[in-house]
């Protein structure tokens, strides 16, 4: 890692951009990034890590061998594609891992838990809203560029003392949380029958009211996943998990705390009734 199209993002403010992309040559991610990649994802057994623009293979096959995860690696160069499996095998991991000479555009991602890449912004910007749209929690991690006015949830710096491309001799480490589709209108049942909240969102915050018998309380958060935060604040901390069509309530504090366990499903129409 990176591809082809990835050495052309490292090589962007250099004249090595204005060559055809088959004579960029290949760049290599330093060992300590790949590995930042991978511990900042939390990738375990059990995750399935696609890798985009995958070079040598060497983020997949770490993930295999070192955190026992199942990988996928996406890559345009038939060569560097070859020389992965060879590695992969050498590695004693081929049972574990694939690699596709594939455009990257038209993989498909819903099988993975972590998205890895190391692409121009611009490229990943194209990616942005297909991976917004994967299912929430999935973990998206990119080296050095970052995904526009969608901060990452944490950004790591690391070392990389022999850095070719660039005056910085250290890389960024971004990594993104998919965030639940919340935005809309949510209406109570039960014991809370009447209640609504209503959200808006942009990427993972998310801002709101939630009305009940003549009263309401202003909401505002985070998105992790499928849980929604709110700072505890003068009212109490508030925490809601989404899932499908419905919001649940898991832990509420001060004047909510009876709420604590009630469902909200997404309204239908315009007004809960």
């Amino acid at each position: 890692m990176p591809s082809l199209l990835a050495a052309a993002a490292l090589c962007a403010s250099t004249a090595a951009h204005a060559q055809p992309l088959e004579e960029v040559p290949f760049i290599t991610s330093p060992d300590n990034v790949t590995l930042e990649m991978l511990t900042a994802a939390g990738v375990k057994r059990g995750d399935h890590v696609i890798d985009l623009g995958s070079g040598d293979g060497r983020i997949v096959i770490l993930a295999a061998k070192r955190f026992e995860a199942t990988g996928l690696g996406v890559e345009i160069d038939p060569t560097l594609v070859k020389r992965s499996q060879v590695n992969a095998r050498n590695a004693g991991v081929a049972d574990k891992v694939e690699f596709r000479v594939e455009d990257l555009f038209k993989t498909d991602l819903t099988s993975a838990t972590v998205v890895t890449m190391y692409l121009l912004q611009e490229v990943n910007l194209q990616l942005r809203p297909s991976l917004l749209a994967l299912k929430p929690g999935t973990r998206i991690v990119s080296h050095d560029w970052d995904m526009g006015d969608w901060a990452p949830d944490r950004t790591s710096v690391v070392p990389v003392p022999n850095k070719a491309v660039g005056r910085e001799k250290s890389s960024k480490v971004h990594l993104w949380t998919v965030p639940a589709r919340v935005e809309g209108l949510w209406c109570a049942a039960g014991l809370l029958r009447g209640a609504s909240i209503k959200l808006t969102q942009k990427y993972q915050a998310f801002e709101g009211t939630l009305a009940w018998r003549e009263r309401t309380r202003e909401l505002a958060g985070t998105i992790s996943g499928t849980e929604l935060r709110t700072p505890a604040g003068r009212h109490g901390e508030l925490v809601l998990q989404a899932s499908d069509d419905a919001l649940r309530i898991t832990s509420a504090q001060g004047n909510m705390a009876l709420a604590q366990g009630q469902t909200f499903t997404r309204a239908a129409g315009a007004a809960c009734g």
